[in-house]
């Protein structure tokens, strides 16, 4: 097993050229939020931007744009009731607060079956996914799938440790050729044929909406061009590094996940 440390993720990152435009950066789209969690679409978004995607568009229900409005300007927005295109985009992300209803369901099952690019499945899609099982045989390849441990044990069974659940991580990831992260204390990247363990982050991000933000991050590099396995190595380890760097100024308790998004401008001034 690889640790993702400055070292590998110097090799992996490529710096922006100075006279690029918005274009060259892709475009991102991010299928999150509902009536009660239109917080997780403005992370994931605000994160998504924060790393460098040169277009981010905010797929939500029409009845909420006017939260995106007033806090994220620099996203686009299209309306969830709208008819959707999907070929104007680089990268997908879906999952942050959408819900596990049946009208979200379908949305999955619409991305699903109308793209092939790699795909960032999260939180309630991931849960979408466990009650819907036939579908990961479905996923687009190389998408990249960020279960916690509970979000885990729903896809993939009931495990006694960390060790367990590693071992049919990389299992799953090289049958299903998806890249699966599992979150944690020493979050674990595998693709199922190499295995990473990241060497970043603290007890700071174990709150709400670390990993919105996360998603947001991971998309920003797919959108970008990066190769999955490497947009995951690079947003895990930035998420983690500018959770670290936040402990200047809070403590893991004070911490919140829009300070550290705040900070990403820092790390990545670190691994440059």
């Amino acid at each position: 097993m690889t640790p993702i440390d400055i070292h590998s993720i110097r090799k992996i990152f490529r710096k922006r050229q100075p006279d690029s435009h918005k274009g060259n950066h892709g475009h991102a789209l991010i299928i999150a939020g509902s009536k009660t969690k239109m917080g997780a679409a403005v992370i994931a978004s605000k994160a998504c931007l924060r790393s460098g995607a040169g277009l981010v568009t905010l797929n939500i229900p029409k009845k909420e744009k006017a939260a995106i409005f007033a806090a994220l300007p620099e996203a686009m927005v299209a309306f969830r009731e709208d008819e959707k295109t999907w070929d104007n985009y680089n990268a997908f992300a879906i999952g942050p607060g959408i819900g596990t209803d049946k009208s979200a369901e379908q949305l999955l099952k619409l991305l699903i079956s109308n793209t092939k690019k790699p795909t960032v499945f999260d939180a309630d899609a991931l849960n979408l996914l466990a009650k819907n099982q036939e579908l990961l045989s479905q996923l687009p390849s190389k998408s990249i799938l960020t279960p916690h441990v509970k979000e885990f044990d729903r896809l993939f069974g009931n495990h006694q440790n960390e060790t367990e659940r590693r071992a049919k991580a990389i299992s799953k990831a090289g049958q299903l050729n998806v890249i699966i992260i599992l979150k944690g204390h020493k979050t674990f990247v595998t693709d199922g044929t190499n295995s990473f363990e990241n060497t970043t982050g603290n007890s700071g991000l174990a709150k709400g909406g670390s990993g919105d933000a996360l998603t947001g991050i991971i998309t920003a590099f797919l959108a970008q061009g990066y190769q999955p396995i490497e947009a995951a190595q690079l947003g895990v380890y930035l998420h983690g590094l500018a959770a670290d760097i936040t402990l200047e100024t809070q403590s893991p308790e004070s911490m919140l996940i829009t300070d550290v998004i705040e900070n990403l401008g820092k790390a990545f001034n670190k691994i440059q």
